[in-house]
């Protein structure tokens, strides 16, 4: 399976621009890390692409991703991807067993809680976008409530990093695509460039 295909399968389930982002940055994310630790850039990406394909359909914990499963191995997604995700939900009981899953699990919530902080700052981007800004809004539990936080720590312990570090290279994986993710900011007023 390649990108192409896998992102074939989420045009045909995702409507949703915000679901179509929040699944190009976990994406991007798991590219870092397959880079990081030197494992499959390409397959690592396609399981982020296709983690949360089916939410549209299948919007509750009852169904997601479990029923999905089905769906993705009828249109050919080798097992190994499927069992990547279904293991990023917790109530499935499918251990996370490979690097890959425990990475897609520590990424899945942390780009919701990066993304949410960039879109309040005066640039509305991910190139300013520092752990130490989103380390503020952490503590804010209201911000960005549906965010899991105790997910993010744990996902950042299961891949033996320190959440701070976490928070970085997912940042720095995002930053990659911030135009895709419409995190590239407001382009600098005439008045600002002016003065450059």
């Amino acid at each position: 399976m390649d990108r192409d295909q896998a992102l074939a399968i989420v045009r045909e389930y995702v409507t949703s621009d915000s679901l179509l982002r929040h699944m190009l940055a976990v994406e991007a994310a798991l590219r870092h890390y397959a880079r990081l630790f030197g494992e499959d850039e390409a397959r690592w990406g396609i399981i982020g692409l296709l983690h949360d394909f089916d939410w549209e359909i299948h919007p509750t914990l009852e169904h997601h991703p479990q029923d999905g499963a089905p769906l993705l191995r009828a249109r050919g997604v080798p097992e190994d991807v499927i069992q990547s995700v279904l293991s990023h939900a917790e109530h499935t009981g499918v251990p996370r067993t490979a690097l890959r899953d425990r990475a897609l699990f520590a990424c899945d919530e942390v780009t919701g809680l990066i993304a949410a902080v960039a879109l309040v700052r005066p640039s509305r981007s991910l190139a300013d976008l520092t752990p130490a800004s989103v380390r503020k809004k952490w503590k804010d539990r209201a911000f960005a409530a549906g965010v899991n936080r105790e997910d993010i720590e744990r996902g950042a312990r299961e891949l033996g990093l320190d959440v701070w570090d976490h928070v970085g290279h997912v940042i720095t994986a995002m930053r990659g695509i911030a135009d895709q993710l419409g995190l590239a900011g407001n382009p600098p007023s005439p008045t600002s460039q002016s003065s450059l």
